[in-house]
């Protein structure tokens, strides 16, 4: 029985190739389309999934009000951890971690930059890590101890095992012990550390810095037990700053790590949302994707019913019922699923590399998962049941009589059910048009958006070694070069939120207002090499003593200090501080969120807390001869630190890489839906031209012209596309209108999107119906009538 289905059903698909062929790959492309996402969604979803202790982590993050609206911050005090681990009801263990930044190692002539930090031994047995070498609970036995991982011990020694007892050099200063070794950590990491060592020398350093409740500087991990109530824990820890500082706005909570991913966007102290928005949008997309390639099958397997209506009455006569049609109908469809199942995987191994590319992950298909099994066997079973329903039970309705009699089958409802299908597909497709135009157009917006700096040929290099120390000499050799215009210190990375305080009073301001203001510790020429602009008073002088009580401030916070000019007033930081001047006022520049107003800025001189050196590209100079004349100074004047940068413009690019990456994947997406659509609309217009034969022949015998006939047989299917268009209209604009409006900086959706898009969908479509139509036109008629 088997068997005999599939030679019986062998042989229809290949009776009618050219149906088949579009089919089994129309379903493939969007099976494919879909699995990839899938892929894609499936990583985002299972963010941080190695952690077994997944459920129970926390990070304590802070609400903090000014000037009436919450914000939320990732970084605590110091003193907090111990606090919450002997106070909190609930909390099993707590530990602490510096920020995760790039760190010079040495051993021997062999220097690398690795990423990691300083944590509490807790931290080690808190999370999941593998070691493969030493053990988590004696890792920090001794103070100048290092944890390492694999990728790390690889590039220092090569291999991986032998390693513990080795020492590598931090920063040029001291040799840290490396105590164990652990497994890389999965892409997929909150988390990404290649080196761990005790929080007690981070915290010995930095111990005067942020004696202070109020100075938050560090992430504070927290373990729950079991059943643990964290409404309740939330309660007792919301307190705990304020106990310490009365006048402080800050509340403490506990943050899932179940939601670090895709649940860490927070507006006025409520949890927003964040990437699963992206997770949702594309999964939406991928079933949007499949149920056009289902659209396709349904529409051509109803257009070809009456070829089977002789097939049908056959079976019924021979005492097939209805139901045993439907399941064999049906069965036919399952089974071309699953050929297009087979061609979509093919398609995935090939495109994965270049998706991976595209998305900045290292998927894999994983076919040896079940999970990854079942799941396209399930697309399989659903796209068939989906695609094979309608026409299982149209076919299976004829009435055996009036096939064998010759009397003409009735299409009407099989007529109306495929021209809305054709309006469905090509409504959505015209929707990811219109979506894909107006997200380019946002990403355009903010790219294009006077930022308040120049980003273009600008360098930042961290201050590492003697950068700072030698960074009078280290100017003079740059700009002495030709290949620099201009080189500047800053205490933190311009484009990002750094340091912020509420602690800036300035005549007339409103004690009982909390206003959040940031500082920056600059070099007298940052203004110039950021190409920052001075719109009233002045920019510091050479001379740094001549300043060294002055500021500058941005227009908003010039604004804020009251009416008349900012110039010459006095600002104090802290009651006790000496009193600043106001000298100059910078025109207001975006960091932080690319899409929000510039926050409040103060600049003042102090090039002993640089972090950043930024270096400004001399328009005359060839990037690679200036990059090379500036890595040769730097080597000269800071030995022992490779010359590592990151320009301006790259880091602005990561900042709106979620964006970006919407953009691109849109435009894959709505192509492939117009691609889709089309291969039925091509396979309908073929039928159509095919039904039509004589009907053509005669016309073109009485006269008919070649543009004529092609107008016929292309008129009905331009008029669905058409009204496809008219449909998809408010739809599209509805979706982008939510879309734009997360964003404070953002474009008007304009009139002429719907147009062009409309547009170009009719094109595509009546490219698409005149490749058939044209050919039908052309055959000759004489040919065709002696057929018929």
């Amino acid at each position: 029985m088997f068997i005999s289905f599939i030679k019986t059903t062998v042989r229809s698909l290949w009776r009618n190739k050219t149906y088949s062929a579009l089919n089994i790959f129309g379903l493939a492309i969007g099976i494919a389309c879909a699995g990839l996402i899938f892929l894609w969604m499936e990583d985002e979803v299972n963010f941080d999934g190695h952690q077994a202790k997944k459920d129970r982590l926390y990070r304590i993050l802070e609400h903090q009000t000014y000037d009436g609206k919450k914000r939320t911050f990732w970084s605590t005090p110091m003193q907090l951890s111990e606090e919450v681990r002997t106070q909190v009801p609930g909390v099993a263990n707590t530990a602490r971690m510096s920020g995760s930044r790039p760190t010079l190692f040495a051993l021997g002539d062999k220097t690398i930059f690795e990423r990691g930090g300083f944590v509490d031994p807790s931290f080690l047995t808190m999370l999941s890590w593998q070691f493969t070498a030493g053990n988590p609970q004696q890792a920090f036995r001794e103070l100048h101890s290092i944890v390492i991982s694999e990728k790390m011990a690889n590039q220092f020694f090569g291999r991986t095992t032998n390693v513990v007892g080795q020492t590598l050099r931090l920063d040029n200063k001291q040799d840290y012990l490396i105590s164990g070794v652990v497994k890389d950590l999965p892409k997929n990491s909150t988390i990404q550390m290649d080196w761990m060592a005790p929080f007690a020398i981070y915290q010995e350093e930095n111990k005067e810095r942020f004696a202070s409740w109020g100075a938050n500087s560090i992430g504070t991990l927290v373990e729950l037990e079991d059943n643990a109530n964290v409404q309740r824990a939330n309660q007792v820890l919301g307190g705990m700053i304020k106990k310490h500082l009365p006048e402080s706005s800050t509340i403490p909570f506990l943050f899932s790590m179940n939601d670090w991913r895709l649940r860490d966007e927070f507006e006025d102290g409520q949890q927003t949302g964040g990437r699963i928005a992206y997770v949702r949008l594309f999964t939406v997309i991928a079933w949007i994707i499949l149920l056009i390639a289902c659209i396709n099958f349904m529409n051509l397997a109803t257009a070809r019913s009456e070829k089977r209506a002789r097939e049908v009455g056959v079976r019924k006569v021979l005492g097939a019922g209805k139901q045993r049609l439907v399941v064999r109908f049906i069965g036919e469809s399952v089974f071309m699923a699953l050929l297009s199942v087979a061609i979509a995987v093919v398609i995935i191994l090939v495109a994965l590399p270049a998706f991976n590319l595209l998305v900045e992950k290292q998927l894999t298909i994983g076919l040896d998962k079940p999970l990854h099994i079942g799941a396209l066997l399930s697309i399989a079973l659903i796209c068939g049941l989906v695609a094979g329903s309608y026409p299982a039970l149209y076919l299976s309705s004829f009435n055996p009589i009036f096939v064998f009699k010759g009397i003409r089958l009735k299409g009407s409802s099989a007529a109306f059910i495929r021209k809305g299908l054709v309006v469905t597909q090509f409504t959505v497709s015209i929707v990811l048009i219109i979506c894909t135009i107006i997200i380019y157009q946002q990403i355009q917006h903010v790219q294009q958006r006077d930022m308040g700096y120049d980003r273009n040929n600008l360098l930042v290099i961290d201050a590492r070694g003697q950068l700072a120390k030698n960074f009078n000499s280290i100017r003079n050799e740059l700009v002495k070069s030709g290949a620099v215009s201009h080189v500047a210190l800053n205490s933190y990375d311009m484009i990002n939120i750094g340091n912020n305080t509420s602690e800036f009073t300035w005549p007339g301001k409103d004690p009982s207002k909390s206003i959040l203001v940031s500082a920056r510790g600059v070099s007298e020429d940052f203004i110039a090499t950021a190409g920052m602009h001075i719109v009233e008073g002045r920019d510091f002088q050479l001379n740094a003593v001549a300043d060294s009580s002055n500021i500058l401030v941005t227009e908003t916070m010039a604004k804020l200090m009251g009416e008349g000019s900012a110039v010459g007033k006095i600002v104090h930081y802290g009651d006790d501080a000496p009193a600043m001047t106001v000298v100059g006022v910078v025109k207001d520049f975006i960091y932080g969120d690319m899409y929000a107003k510039s926050d409040l800025v103060v600049f003042f001189l102090n090039n002993d807390i640089a972090r950043t050196m930024y270096v400004r590209i001399s328009e005359k100079t060839a990037l690679e001869p200036a990059l090379a004349k500036i890595g040769a100074v730097l080597k000269q004047q800071n030995p022992g630190y490779p010359f590592e940068y990151k320009f301006v413009d790259d880091q602005f690019r990561e900042k709106i890489n979620s964006e970006l990456l919407i953009g691109k994947l849109s435009r894959v997406f709505a192509a492939l839906a117009i691609i889709i659509s089309c291969l039925g609309l091509f396979g309908l217009t073929a039928y159509t031209a095919e039904r039509r034969t004589r009907e053509i022949g005669i016309r073109k015998v009485l006269g008919a012209s070649v543009t004529g006939i092609t107008h016929l047989l292309s008129k009905e299917f331009l008029q669905l596309v058409i009204l496809s268009a008219g449909i998809s209209f408010p739809i599209a604009w509805w979706a982008m209108q939510q879309w734009l409006n997360s964003y404070s900086y953002r474009i008007s959706i304009q009139w002429w999107v719907f147009l062009v898009a409309g547009v170009l969908a009719i094109a595509i479509a009546l490219l698409t119906i005149s490749l058939q139509s044209v050919k039908a036109a052309l055959m000759n008629p004489v040919k065709s009538l002696r057929s018929e």
